[in-house]
């Protein structure tokens, strides 16, 4: 298989026209370089670094409330909706917030996956029969961990997960956690742990950042959903300067699970520039769960989004990158490609 176009290929985004060839195993078998008809654009599929699709059931439920009256357990307008929807419904939910997803270039999200085993198997059956990568980060017990892809923590304030910490280490996966949402006051203890990750990092003080830098913890952010809650947006230049950053869409509840979306607002916030942002979208998140796509480069496995530079909406771009992080939307996409098959 193969698909022809401009690939920002690598890292760096580097823009060369040509081909990229995938072999029978799915994996990019070769990136060449040479004049083609196509004006396609060829980027790697995205990585939703976190995510709670657990939320699908209530979209846009709770307009006005406090990020405590929305999703703080035990009572949270969100946890009281999940507690009264039955099974079937939480699962079909989910399931059509993922097919969203991939219909809008994601090839895998990193879920906070509340429910404990069974939360992690609703989202398993929510994302049978798909293609995206619908990872659970699992929160309740090390049962739940095991169950899944990992162990994603409320935050240091609720509890010390010691136990889950070691527990992760002892079955080699990842260990994330939020911090420095609301404030600062869990954001040390939540390094304490030596975590894989952190999630939000809102309000960080100098020295914070600089444990951040020291310990090279990377951080996902998630600026919708931080601005919809009123917490405030991450210091994302001087987080930048410290340590990789990856992108999340977060509560279902409150955003579409667009990274599109994310992207282009990021970009317009912030003063990162457009092929960071790209980064954060891609191959960050995918290095923080381990997987082998995230990058359009020789080995990896050919996720690709093939999105269409002649559409009225990228017609006459003169960057791409710039294209792709600040304008380009769901109706610009031509195919999603997952390894050997697409949608």
């Amino acid at each position: 298989m193969e698909r022809t176009g401009t690939i920002l290929r690598g890292r760096e985004f580097e823009p060369i026209e040509g081909r990229v060839v995938v072999d029978e195993d799915g994996r990019v078998e070769a990136v060449e370089a040479e004049s083609v008809d196509s004006t396609d654009i060829i980027v790697p599929a995205f990585v939703n670094a976190h995510t709670h699709i657990g939320d699908s059931i209530a979209k846009e439920a709770g307009g006005g409330l406090s990020l405590e009256e929305l999703v703080a357990p035990p009572d949270g307008l969100k946890h009281r909706l999940l507690r009264n929807a039955d099974r079937e419904e939480l699962v079909a939910a989910m399931e059509r917030s993922l097919r969203f997803m991939q219909q809008s270039g994601t090839a895998a999200c990193l879920d906070f996956r509340e429910g404990d085993v069974s939360g992690v198997r609703m989202l398993a059956d929510a994302a049978a029969g798909l293609e995206v990568d619908a990872l659970s980060f699992a929160r309740g017990s090390v049962d739940a961990m095991h169950e899944g892809d990992g162990f994603g923590a409320s935050g240091a304030n609720d509890d010390e997960f010691g136990r889950e910490r070691t527990a992760t280490r002892e079955a080699d996966k990842p260990f994330g956690i939020h911090a420095g949402e609301v404030d600062a006051s869990d954001i040390d203890p939540a390094l304490d742990l030596e975590p894989d990750f952190l999630v939000h990092v809102v309000h960080p003080e100098p020295a914070h950042l600089e444990r951040i830098d020291d310990e090279a913890v990377p951080v996902v952010v998630c600026p919708r959903s931080n601005l919809v809650t009123g917490v405030g947006l991450s210091p994302y230049a001087e987080l930048a300067e410290r340590t990789t950053l990856a992108l999340g869409t977060d509560n279902v509840m409150l955003n579409s699970p667009s990274m599109f979306r994310e992207m282009e607002f990021l970009a317009k916030l912030s003063e990162l520039p457009a092929d960071e942002i790209l980064r954060m979208a891609t191959v960050h998140g995918a290095d923080i769960a381990d997987l082998e796509y995230g990058v359009i480069e020789p080995g990896r496995e050919a996720r690709l989004l093939v999105l269409d530079g002649d559409s009225d909406n990228l017609a006459g771009a003169r960057d791409p990158v710039r294209a792709v992080v600040r304008r380009a939307g769901v109706d610009d996409i031509r195919e999603v490609v997952f390894g050997r098959t697409s949608t």
